[in-house]
């Protein structure tokens, strides 16, 4: 499991699970409105889980807008076809920060996630 800041927790798991197409695996309420949230990849290994944690820890509200304002993406995910993926999520609404580009033996783009991360999609080419 890896954890990933998010501003509002119901705005990443619905942009998770309804845009990029993760599925919800857990979402336990741990007190005071907060939640365990973890998503899982619709069509990969169940024990490979993504944490929606609140960024509500100043540090890590601190580290998370230090990557969105030095424009790094948080986490990476490997695409089959990175066009059709690029033109769906278009389709959707996501707004990226690069868009398609080849960067040595791969290909890569960087969208924002709606819940104050970027995030690359990449394919090898």
């Amino acid at each position: 499991m890896t954890s990933l800041m998010v501003d509002d927790q119901n705005k990443g798991l619905a942009f998770y699970t309804g845009v990029l197409g993760f599925r919800k695996k857990h979402d336990i309420p741990v007190g005071e409105g907060l939640r365990w949230i973890t998503v899982v990849s619709a069509d990969g290994p169940e024990d490979l889980e993504l944490a929606l944690e609140p960024n509500q820890n100043p540090a890590g509200r601190a580290f998370q807008e230090a990557m969105l304002a030095q424009g790094i993406p948080v986490a990476a995910f490997e695409v089959g076809d990175l066009t059709a993926e690029y033109e769906r999520l278009t389709g959707l609404g996501v707004a990226f920060v690069r868009k398609p580009t080849l960067a040595g033996p791969v290909s890569i783009a960087v969208l924002a996630d709606t819940c104050g991360n970027l995030l690359q999609l990449y394919q090898v080419n």
